[in-house]
């Protein structure tokens, strides 16, 4: 699959206004909650290149390869806090609006995990990882090539 368009380079002043929501919510939202919100919104939204990214980022910050991992099927994992299934299933909720929106049970549980403006801050992170996982499935982003695997000898 080719890449359809450079968006950085098409629409550059576009670009960077993300980029600069991106920015903020780095600042602003824990790194590592961050990288759950990010690979979740990315694993829904079926984007390659922010699955590869969002994934080789976290384990590059010390992330547990088998939390990443769990991220598919967190509900049914072990391996996350209250307040982190709070944030993914905030962003199940916002990343799948459909008719319904966020429902109040998971609105509920966010408040009860974040401070208002955690919650606000939150929610401008799923926002923003669903417009460049957009972006990237839209245009075909595709993540760099994978080193050639050694193939075992019969």
């Amino acid at each position: 699959m080719n890449q359809r368009l450079n968006l950085a380079k098409t629409a550059p002043e576009g670009y960077q206004a993300v980029l600069g929501l991106e920015n903020y919510v780095r600042a602003n939202v824990d790194h590592g909650l961050l990288h759950l919100i990010k690979l979740r919104a990315s694993f829904l939204n079926g984007c390659t290149f922010c699955v590869d990214m969002h994934s080789t980022d976290a384990l590059k910050e010390g992330e547990e390869v088998r939390r990443l991992f769990a991220v598919g099927a967190w509900r049914e994992s072990p391996f996350f806090t209250e307040v982190e299934r709070a944030a993914l299933a905030l962003t199940d909720d916002v990343t799948r609006l459909g008719e319904n929106g966020v429902s109040d049970e998971v609105w509920a549980a966010a408040q009860d995990a974040f401070s208002d403006r955690e919650l606000a801050d939150l929610i401008l992170a799923i926002s923003t990882i669903n417009v460049w996982n957009r972006i990237g499935v839209t245009t075909h982003l595709q993540p760099p090539a994978l080193a050639p695997r050694a193939t075992a000898a019969v």
